[in-house]
């Protein structure tokens, strides 16, 4: 990135944020501080009132750029977004998105509005199955509160069972994973921080209720501690070649680590914190997987494999 182009980028960074740090901006860019110092007075230079608090960072005093232009790339990137929103968000932050990509659309020339029309339609996301939420206008209010500070009264419904309750959190942030979002919150209810599955969620309030974050972990506190809590397990397991090819998609839901090909065979490592459901997914292989370690894992092996052939041998035979 040539400097003039990098000027304008830091002037657009720093209309996004009521105040950047001078490191941020070194880290975005790739450059040095002094270089961060350099370019801030080459646009204090220019004319563009930038306000400097130190220990804090940069911030634009008043100071706004026209309507912003947007490469085809940039553009090209906001449409592959609206697809994982439409896979991944509910209506309260789909129809928000919508709205700005026709806003962005409207700024751009008629060759790049084309591209994006073409675009569009050749971009898809496989639509696999994910829990259906009780309300579909949750994460805007959770997101909101979050940043807000307050206070979630919540009706939660019991995993596996129609029983609920109900309870007011200190929400701390939203996490997705296992194919939906996740609610991370400080309960009052059991005074100590849960992870609430949002499709769980039968009703939401935002209450007046004010609370206190530096009181609380924040979101990447808790997934820190969270992982050094697990209790996880060392599974090596031998892959004939042939079948290893076809664990690509889902070894990484079960913790793997690495692989090591030998002749025929593929010997990998897992660190998984469900053993079970790791020897569950390998019957799947039959032959053509071996556990080597742990030995209690390959008694669950044979236990399963057991229960699979008396299972079998008891069902009727259809006439």
């Amino acid at each position: 990135m040539n400097r003039i182009d990098r000027l304008t980028a830091i002037l657009i960074h720093l209309q996004s944020k009521r105040v950047v740090r001078a490191q941020d901006l070194a880290d975005r860019f790739s450059i040095s501080l002094r270089t961060v110092y350099r370019d801030i007075r080459a646009l204090e230079e220019a004319g563009v009132p930038i306000g400097a608090e130190a220990g804090v960072g940069y911030f634009l005093d008043g100071y706004h750029l026209p309507p912003v232009m947007f490469t085809n790339a940039e553009a090209s990137a906001l449409v592959f977004g609206s697809k994982l929103v439409a896979r991944m968000a509910d209506l309260s932050l789909k129809e928000p998105y919508e709205s700005a990509l026709y806003k962005v659309k409207s700024v751009l020339k008629r060759d790049e509005k084309e591209h994006l029309d073409e675009l569009e339609p050749l971009i898809g996301i496989s639509n696999y199955p994910r829990p259906t939420p009780f309300s579909d206008q949750l994460l805007n209010q959770i997101q909101s509160a979050c940043v807000q500070q307050l206070v979630l009264a919540i009706d939660y419904q019991t995993p596996y069972n129609d029983d609920h309750t109900t309870r007011e959190v200190e929400p701390i942030g939203l996490y997705h994973y296992s194919s939906g979002w996740h609610l991370i919150a400080f309960c009052r209810l059991r005074k100590d921080y849960r992870d609430f599955r949002t499709d769980r969620i039968r009703q939401l309030t935002v209450t007046c209720q004010l609370f206190s974050r530096q009181s609380l972990l924040s979101l990447q506190d808790y997934l820190a501690r969270f992982r050094e809590k697990r209790t996880l397990t060392e599974v090596i397991v031998l892959f004939d070649k042939y079948a290893a090819r076809f664990t690509e998609q889902q070894r990484f839901s079960y913790g793997f680590l690495s692989e090591e090909v030998q002749g025929d065979q593929v010997r990998m490592i897992f660190l998984t914190q469900h053993p079970q459901g790791l020897c569950r997914w390998l019957l799947m292989f039959g032959r053509m997987a071996m556990i080597e370690q742990p030995e209690n894992l390959k008694t669950t092996m044979l236990t399963l494999t057991d229960e699979l052939k008396t299972h079998y041998s008891e069902a009727p035979v259809p006439y």
